[in-house]
C-alpha cells in the first residue's frame, strides 16, 4: 500500500471560516480499516485539495470501478437540471405525463419527488436490473403499488426507472442519455460511462456506472460547490436543496442520497443490511450513519460498501471503493475524523 499525502494543518482557514483539517496520518489508520475490508481505493479531498489517496488490492488511479447503486445520485441531479430547465416540478404528479396511471386510485396521486425519494409505494422489483428485459420502461410503469404514495420506503430500481420514462416523455423525441450527458456527466468532464441500456435503449438509472475514485470526487465537488461545479453551475443551490431533505418515511434518504441529519442522537445503522430487511420491518426513524460525523454529510451509497461522504461543514470529499466484505460506515469515519 502506498500513502502519497500533502502537507495539512491543524485547521485551515478558507472563506473567513475555520474549519478542522482532515489529517493525514487519520487518513491512514481508516485506509488500513478499509484495505483490510477488501477495499481497493481512498481518497480524501478537503477545500478541493488533495489530502490522501490510496490504491490497493487491484484498484489504480486510473481503474474505474463499479459504483452500482451510486448511480442513482447522479440521475437524482439529472431530475433537478430538468426541474431547472422547467420540464416539470417536484411535486407535479408522475399520472401528468404517464397517463395510463390516471385511474388508478393510488398511482394517479404519486409525485416525482416521491418516485426520487422511492417514497410512492411502487413494488422494488430488484429483477428490473435484469439483462434480458427489453424494455424495462414499460415493465416498471406496470408494477403494483404496495403502499399509499408517501406513506413507505421502499428501496429499489423501479422508481427511478419509471422517473427514466417520465423523462423520456418529457424530452419528446430527445434521448434521455443525451440529455443527462449535456446537463450532468460532460459537464463534469466524465466520459463513455456504462448505461446498461435495454434493447429499446432506454438506460438503467439504478445502477451500472463505472469510475475512478477521482471521478467520483468530482461528483462529491459538485455538491460542495452547491450546485456548481469548477464555476459551472449544474443545478440552483435552492433546487440541491431539496434533494438534501429527507422525507417522513426515512428523514435519512433525500432525493436519491443518503442523509446523516438524524445525527448525532440517531441510532447508528448498517444502511446496506437495512436494504436486506423486508421494506416493512425496516425502521428508518431516529437512524444515522455514524453519530460522529456531522450532521450535514451526505453519502451516495452503492452495494458492496462503495461510498462517496460529502461533508460541507468541513468542506470534505471522500471516496471509497471495494470488493464485497463486511464493512462500516461509523468506524471508518471515525477512524478518518480522528475519533478513535
Amino acid at each position: 500500500m502506498r500513502y502519497p499525502v500533502s502537507f495539512a494543518l491543524a485547521f485551515v482557514l478558507t472563506s473567513g471560516s475555520l474549519f478542522a483539517a482532515i489529517q493525514p496520518s487519520d487518513c491512514a489508520r481508516a485506509a488500513k480499516y478499509s484495505e483490510s475490508k477488501r477495499g481497493v481505493s481512498m481518497l480524501v479531498m478537503q477545500n478541493r485539495r488533495t489530502v490522501f489517496e490510496y490504491y490497493t488490492n487491484g484498484g489504480s488511479a486510473s481503474g474505474r470501478w463499479p459504483i452500482f447503486s451510486g448511480t442513482k445520485s447522479f440521475w437524482g441531479v439529472a431530475a433537478l437540471a430538468a426541474v431547472h430547465d422547467g420540464l416539470f416540478r417536484l411535486d407535479d404528479v408522475v399520472s401528468d405525463t404517464i397517463t395510463e396511471w390516471k385511474n388508478d386510485p393510488r398511482k394517479s396521486r404519486i409525485t416525482i419527488r416521491q418516485l426520487l425519494s422511492q417514497t410512492d409505494g411502487i413494488e422494488s422489483a430488484s429483477y428490473l436490473q435484469r439483462a434480458s428485459i427489453r424494455d424495462r420502461n414499460a415493465l416498471a410503469i406496470q408494477l403494483p403499488t404496495l403502499a399509499e404514495p408517501g406513506a413507505a420506503f421502499i428501496y429499489g430500481p423501479s422508481h427511478i426507472q419509471v422517473f427514466s420514462e417520465l423523462l423520456r416523455r418529457k424530452l419528446k423525441g430527445r434521448s434521455t442519455i443525451a440529455y443527462f450527458e449535456g446537463h450532468v456527466s460532460n459537464r463534469l468532464g466524465l466520459r463513455h460511462l456504462k448505461y446498461k441500456t435495454d434493447g429499446r435503449g432506454n438506460p438503467l438509472p439504478a445502477t451500472g456506472f463505472e469510475l475512478t475514485a477521482r471521478e467520483w470526487a468530482r461528483f462529491g465537488e459538485l455538491l460542495l460547490g452547491n450546485g456548481h461545479y469548477h464555476g459551472q453551475q449544474i443545478v440552483p443551490a435552492a433546487l440541491l436543496r431539496e434533494a438534501l431533505t429527507g422525507s417522513q418515511p426515512n428523514p435519512s434518504y433525500g432525493l436519491t442520497f443518503w442523509l446523516n441529519s438524524q445525527a448525532p442522537n440517531g441510532r447508528e445503522a448498517d444502511m446496506e443490511r437495512m436494504l436486506d430487511l423486508p421494506w416493512q420491518n425496516a425502521q428508518w426513524t431516529n437512524v444515522c450513519i455514524c453519530k460522529d460525523a456531522p450532521s450535514d454529510m451526505v453519502v451516495a451509497l452503492g452495494s458492496h460498501y462503495q461510498r462517496l461522504y460529502v461533508i460541507p461543514s468541513l468542506k470534505v470529499v471522500v471516496v471509497r471503493q471495494g470488493s464485497e466484505a463486511k464493512f462500516s460506515d461509523a468506524h471508518f469515519l471515525r477512524l478518518l475524523l480522528g475519533h478513535l
